[in-house]
Order: C-alpha cells, then structure tokens, then sequence
C-alpha cells in the first residue's frame, strides 16, 4: 500500500473533525510533562474538546480550503489542535488557564466560528465567559430588580397592617 493511501484516512479525520467546529486553537506543547499533558487532557475531554496531536503536514492537507487555511502558516514544531463543536470560547479558555500553570504551552493561533485569531486574539477570547455564565448573569441582572420590587411591596403590606389587638 502506498504511503499516501495510509496518511488519507488521517487527513479525512482531521477534515471531518474541523468542519462544522465551533472553535480550532492551534498550540504548541513542546516541553509539557507527560503528567502536565495528562491533566490537560482530562479537563479538555470533560468540556467536550477534542484535543490531539498530528503531524503538521497531515493537518496543512486536512486545512486545505476550509476556514483553518489560515493556520498552515503556524505548523511548525510541536502542535496540537483542540477542536470544540458546542463552546466557541472553551478551549481557548482551558488552554490559557494551563498556559499560566504551564509556561511551555502556547496558544498559537485559532480559528473561532469561522473567524482567524492570532495569538493576541486567543488570549482576549480566553477572558470571555463561557455562554452558560453569561446566560446566569443575564438572568441574576433580570431577577435583580423584579426582586427587589417584590420585596418592596411585600414591606409596603406588612407595613399596613394593624398591629394584632392584644387580648
């Protein structure tokens, strides 16, 4: 069998990864720990990321006129891709809470919701709550004043009230 017939499978696996995902973090690991990588790991497949490692060649093939072309230019090294279908903002997210505890881990650039980000645009988006926190604080900013209006009256009836006669 020929070479190329082997790595296909691989490149296709990429694609079919890539192509209705929400978000595509390129990252450089080189000098993590088996045991840091391990960690890593974990927390990205408990948020749902697909997180591996393959050879830079098979993911420029797999890229090849999809949104993630723009990342070719940064297959060099070490990489890993972490690819999100559900959450556009987590892996950036996770992978920049490891960056801190890990300074050999880098984000190098990604690809979020069709859009290309270099490093700089990654670390913004890590700031970015995840949707389920902002939905929860959009719903505490609503509940806030109907609360409070609730109470009021509440105060307002008990206020008016007469004092229980005494016997």
């Amino acid at each position: 069998m020929a070479k190329v017939e082997l790595k296909q499978p691989i490149v296709e696996e990429i694609a079919n990864s890539i192509k209705d995902a929400q978000a595509v973090v390129l990252v450089n690991y080189s000098g993590l720990t088996v045991e840091q990588d391990t960690i890593l790991r974990k927390e990205l497949r408990e948020a749902g990321i697909q997180y591996k490692v393959y050879k830079n060649t098979m993911m420029n093939f797999a890229f090849k006129g999809t949104d993630c072309e723009s990342l070719a230019e940064h297959l060099h090294g070490t990489n890993a891709i972490a690819i999100s279908r559900e959450d556009a903002t987590a892996p950036a997210r996770i992978l920049a809470k490891y960056a801190k505890m890990y300074p050999a881990l880098e984000m190098v650039a990604g690809v979020i919701e069709g859009n290309y980000n270099d490093q700089a645009g990654m670390q913004a988006l890590a700031s970015v709550p995840s949707r389920e926190e902002l939905l929860g604080k959009l719903l505490g900013s609503i509940q806030s004043p109907i609360t409070n209006f609730a109470r009021v009256l509440n105060q307002i009836a008990e206020a008016g009230q007469p004092a229980a006669a005494e016997e």
